[in-house]
């Protein structure tokens, strides 16, 4: 991989967006409290979060799959902890 500046800007955005997630799953974790959480909202995200990744892969896309697949694991890990702890 050469690194460009637009591969530079996407690997930046996708630090930026995948650092999002870890306070709420640190919190989760932490906490096992999930009342707040939409269980809708974070199915549809993590769906989403998903497709992101499919797409980052058929477009072999480096910052599209690194984010995508970290951003997918914390989001899952999410989703499982608010279907345990409802």
């Amino acid at each position: 991989m050469t690194m460009n500046g637009t591969t530079l800007i996407g690997l930046i955005a996708a630090l930026c967006t995948t650092a999002s997630f870890l306070p709420p799953v640190i919190n989760t974790l932490t906490s096992k409290k999930t009342k707040d959480i939409s269980l809708l909202m974070y199915a549809i995200l993590t769906t989403g979060i998903f497709f992101w990744l499919v797409y980052g892969i058929l477009l072999k896309d480096f910052p599209l799959i690194l984010a995508n697949v970290i951003s997918f694991s914390l989001s899952v890990c999410v989703l499982v902890m608010k279907l345990r702890h409802g």
